[in-house]
C-alpha cells in the first residue's frame, strides 16, 4: 500500500493553539499515522459526509481522504464535544 500525504487545513494550525503541549504531541503522532493507514480500526465515518473522525484522548480529529490523490486532509482538531458538533 502506498503512503498517503497528510495536509492540514489552515484553520487546524489555529486549533492547535488551544491544546496543551502533551496532548498536542499525541494528536500529531496520531495524524502522522494517517499517512500509513488513513482508515485505522478506531476511525468512524461521519454520517452524511465524506469525512472521518478519530479520537485521541478527549480530543477529536476530523479529516477527509482522497484515495485517487493519496491524500488525507485534516479539517478540524479540538475537544470532541466541539469538533463533532461543527463548532
Amino acid at each position: 500500500m502506498a503512503a498517503y500525504r497528510v495536509f492540514l487545513k489552515a484553520s487546524v494550525w489555529k486549533d492547535f493553539d488551544a491544546i496543551p503541549k502533551m496532548d498536542l504531541i499525541r494528536i500529531l503522532t496520531r495524524i502522522e499515522g494517517l499517512a500509513k493507514d488513513p482508515r485505522p480500526p478506531a476511525c468512524e465515518k461521519l454520517t452524511g459526509q465524506e469525512r472521518y473522525r478519530l479520537r485521541q484522548g478527549r480530543y477529536g480529529i476530523v479529516y477527509s481522504i482522497q484515495d485517487d490523490e493519496l491524500a488525507v486532509w485534516v479539517v478540524k482538531v479540538g475537544r470532541r464535544r466541539d469538533v463533532y458538533r461543527g463548532n
